[in-house]
């Protein structure tokens, strides 16, 4: 396979003309794919600190692989073989391109950071936090639900979203900062958030969902504080998010869950949703001297 049959672009309508109707086939694979191409046909590229990047694999006239790239230089992956991962490793690297950080399905990021390796000599470290993305199959709320109701927030509530936003960030060690000066800049800002308040109205748990893109929504974040564990307020909140993204007309609902938190993996599952694949990411930043 040769580098050169990667097409690199920072276009964004040229880079969904070339390639959407692949994306669109395969929507639970390439889920980051579609949520940052939109992200970035909808806030422009000038809303990034630097210009996004994207790349189609074409062989014979098809497209088999694309890549994205966001400040600062992180790769994220489609599905690619070993010989197409090492195809695009070179074709960077000859393009005298420093990726940071890469992120795909375990398998694709495994074999792009030994390419880059062997390409550049450059050392690629696995990250400690690994990902299971999951798929919505028969949606199965919790019975009983806890006391309570589901809220959704609106414009009103900006307040609210931003800080449970943040709290979430913190929880997960996210190292970016949510408030109302960098909420525009963020991953956040563009989805929809529902709180599950008590019946008095106190806000226990929260979770939101993206816009619908190529006919899949992904469920993202959910929430609750730790000393409100146990409950059931995440279940309850997960499942109205999850009914309300079938009841906008996704055909396929997707979200994220830590491998290593065995609590919420069984949660979503009791939920309906199914694992579709395990995401790993490594980091490419050469070692001091």
């Amino acid at each position: 396979m040769r580098s050169s049959d990667w097409y690199l672009t920072e276009d964004v309508d040229d880079f969904l003309a070339r390639a959407g109707g692949f994306l669109r086939s395969r929507p639970g694979a390439h889920l980051m794919q579609l949520t940052w191409a939109e992200r970035v046909r909808v806030r422009g590229a000038a809303a990034f600190a630097q210009t996004p990047g994207f790349g189609v694999l074409e062989q014979d006239g098809e497209v088999t692989g694309t890549f994205y790239r966001l400040p600062p230089h992180a790769l994220g992956l489609s599905p690619l073989t070993p010989e197409q991962a090492d195809s695009l490793a070179a074709h960077l690297a000859g393009l005298g391109h420093s990726p940071t950080s890469v992120g795909a399905d375990q398998d694709t990021a495994t074999a792009f950071a030994e390419a880059w390796q062997r390409h550049t000599g450059v050392t690629a470290k696995p990250r400690d936090v690994r990902v299971r993305l999951y798929r919505l199959g028969t949606l199965t709320p919790p019975e009983p639900l806890p006391a309570g109701r589901a809220r959704v927030l609106g414009e009103q509530d900006l307040d609210q979203a931003i800080f449970w936003c943040g709290e979430f960030a913190k929880a997960v060690g996210e190292d970016v900062t949510v408030d109302a000066d960098t909420w525009l800049s963020t991953r956040y800002a563009d989805k929809r958030y529902t709180l599950w308040e008590t019946p008095d109205g106190t806000p226990v748990s929260v979770a939101g969902m993206n816009p619908l893109i190529g006919g899949q929504i992904q469920v993202d974040i959910v929430y609750t504080p730790a000393h409100l564990r146990g409950n059931g307020y995440a279940g309850a909140v997960a499942a109205e998010v999850s009914r309300a993204a079938l009841a906008a007309g996704a055909q396929e609902v997707v979200l994220f869950a830590d491998r290593s938190n065995p609590t919420s993996n069984a949660l979503y599952q009791r939920l309906g949703y199914r694992p579709l694949s395990d995401w790993a990411a490594y980091d490419l930043t050469p070692s001091a001297p």
